[in-house]
């Protein structure tokens, strides 16, 4: 599919799908658990979500459309999941992750803690993105891995207790995986992080899942003690909140030229770590209110600063597109670990931001853009990568011309209905099915 977009500012008011980084948390804790569990959220038709649902459901769990209406909740929101029953697991699943690196990485040390025959099928960059050293801690732990091509990993075995160790720098959802399947296995575990842990929140926001559900670890120094054998409780009912990473976008369109948006639904409080782009804006110098779980961003002056992405990785996309118009020299660094996402997101996002008319050099592990007081637009391509497609759309608002994104279907991995989204706020869209 191919999107072209027309000059021109965005505004109005927008409602944020809910955080696809916690429905893969709840879904799974939920799957889990000793009895069935209702899961309100917004509606969201994400295909990294409904690639969790499937493997959960290849395992056993029922997961389902819940309608009654709840306040804050619009009717027919959420999904009413029955559980996995262990004692009629099947000996063999196979588990479609599709392009979700959440899910693969979520769902391989559960697979094999339940003792299942797994099969797992990646598509995009997932089969090329790294596994190191997850894939040495599941093997040390007797399960055997294999590849019997480039895009599928069988595993055999079953997860044995013990002491794990994981290194901070490195994905934290090898972490989020360990602690997700730990509690499944028959005896007491641990896991210990060395280093410094980059993407912390996201960690939190798997403990607070499994506060929620009862299975939470206990943490000294950097040791997680996790009791084994120990059952997943579920709440009955649980909220997903809104989605900071989406929203990110938004409210970065509201901090360009002309820009002025209302985004609804988000939780000041939240665990999730993209909400930092409320501080990174301030310093840029947009101008941010607050009323409730109501946030405003508009247009007042754009200045450049130095942003450390370790924490934010998926936020340098769309806070690289503010800083092309943003009078100054921005740093970006610390952001190698962007290479490995569904594009080289470094070379992704200075190219592309490059063909629509911005001064940015590509670094090692970073970025480093030379404002200018305008972009020109031109023909881009998303890379096959979601938050390309969706950032080369809010650098359109700062271009005297038109924008074209080819491989623009590449936003149905976490936002499907953003094209909608951005025609609703002002912009002229024009989709075209690609033959």
């Amino acid at each position: 599919m191919n999107v072209t977009i027309l000059p021109g500012p965005l505004q109005g008011a927008i409602a944020i799908l809910p955080s696809k980084s916690q429905l893969h948390r709840l879904l799974i804790c939920a799957a889990l658990a000793n009895g069935e569990t209702v899961l309100r959220s917004a509606p969201t038709e994400a295909e990294d979500v409904a690639a969790t649902i499937a493997c959960l459901t290849a395992l056993g769990a029922k997961i389902r459309p819940y309608s009654p209406p709840l306040e804050g909740c619009p009717a027919g929101a959420g999904w009413l999941i029955t559980p996995i029953d262990r004692s009629k697991l099947p000996e063999r699943a196979v588990l479609p992750c599709r392009e979700s690196g959440a899910t693969f990485r979520f769902m391989l040390p559960i697979v094999c803690a339940l003792g299942v025959s797994g099969e797992f099928h990646m598509a995009g960059r997932l089969p090329q993105r790294p596994l190191v050293p997850l894939d040495g801690e599941l093997e040390r732990h007797g399960i055997v891995l294999t590849r019997p091509n480039p895009d599928v990993l069988c595993t055999e075995g079953r997860l044995q207790p013990g002491s794990y160790t994981l290194p901070g720098n490195v994905s934290s959802q090898y972490i989020t995986g360990l602690l997700l399947a730990l509690p499944l296995l028959s005896a007491d575990s641990t896991l210990t992080v060395k280093g410094a842990v980059e993407s912390a929140d996201y960690i939190h926001m798997t403990l607070e899942a499994a506060v929620t559900f009862g299975v939470a670890p206990t943490l000294e120094k950097n040791c997680y003690h996790i009791k084994g054998d120990a059952p997943y409780q579920s709440p009955g009912t649980v909220i997903a909140e809104g989605d900071w990473s989406n929203a990110a976008f938004w409210l970065c369109a509201g901090a360009m030229p002309a820009g002025d948006i209302e985004v609804h639904g988000l939780n000041p409080a939240s665990s999730q770590g993209d909400r930092e782009i409320v501080g990174v804006l301030k310093r840029m110098g947009a101008g941010i209110t607050w009323m409730d779980d109501v946030i405003v961003s508009c247009e007042d002056t754009r200045r450049a600063v130095e942003i450390d992405a370790a924490a934010i990785p998926d936020l340098i996309p769309v806070l690289a597109a503010v800083a092309a118009v943003s009078r100054g020299h921005t740093i970006i660094k610390n952001a190698a670990r962007l290479r490995i996402k569904e594009s080289d997101r470094l070379a992704s996002t200075a190219q592309t931001l490059n063909a629509l008319g911005a001064n940015v050099t590509e670094k090692p592990d970073g970025l480093q853009i030379e404002g200018v007081s305008q972009l020109q637009g031109g023909t881009v391509d998303a890379w096959g990568d979601h938050r390309i497609a969706m950032m080369a759309a809010i650098a359109s608002t700062a271009c005297n011309g038109t924008v074209s994104i080819t491989g623009a279907e590449a936003v149905r991995k976490s936002y499907p209905q953003f094209w909608e989204e951005l025609a609703k706020l002002g912009k002229e869209v024009h989709l075209i099915e690609a033959r």
